[in-house]
């Protein structure tokens, strides 16, 4: 059994602007204790370090990729075309087409060149995915998103305990 700690993610956004829809992403990730690396890289404006990041990544200790696109999105399409890491792509919600574009960019991908894709601006799912992931070689993590699952169904009886008490009121 190996040790989470060891679990690495990568975190590539096409552009800063993509930041903070990618927070959440983060947070989860280290909540879980697997390691991130974060970088942006662009596949139309470095192409050549999108493609020596996605060849070296696997020697380098990454595990999963997400990474983050917005308009044509073609970034976790590019970096899966140069590994056989498992790529998460999260599309993100743009001024054209309310992500939509994204998206579809995204989970279009050729026969061979598979993207597993997210909701639009679906970070935070992108980091559970990674860890559900890793969690068949990292078992510890398996354990933990068995607990994660608990506590949020703890949250949903909870807010519907808070419901049947207001519904008393009326």
């Amino acid at each position: 059994m190996c040790i989470s700690k060891d679990a690495k993610v990568a975190i590539v956004m096409g552009s800063d602007s993509d930041f903070p829809t990618l927070k959440g992403c983060i947070k989860i990730l280290k909540e879980f204790g697997v390691q991130v690396d974060v970088m942006v890289c662009s596949a139309h404006r470095t192409p050549d370090r999108a493609s020596e990041f996605a060849k070296n990544a696997e020697a380098n200790g990454i595990d999963v990729i997400i990474a983050a696109a917005g308009k044509a999105a073609h970034l976790p399409g590019v970096l899966a075309a140069y590994t056989s890491l498992p790529v998460i792509g999260v599309p993100i919600k743009s001024s054209t087409m309310d992500g939509l574009d994204s998206l579809l960019s995204i989970v279009q991908m050729p026969s061979g060149i598979p993207v597993a894709t997210v909701a639009i601006d679906g970070a935070e799912n992108a980091a559970l995915l990674a860890v559900q992931i890793l969690s068949v070689a990292y078992t510890g993590l398996r354990e933990q998103m068995k607990e994660y699952k608990k506590k949020l169904a703890r949250k949903v009886e909870e807010k519907n305990k808070d419901l049947q008490e207001k519904l008393k009121d009326l």
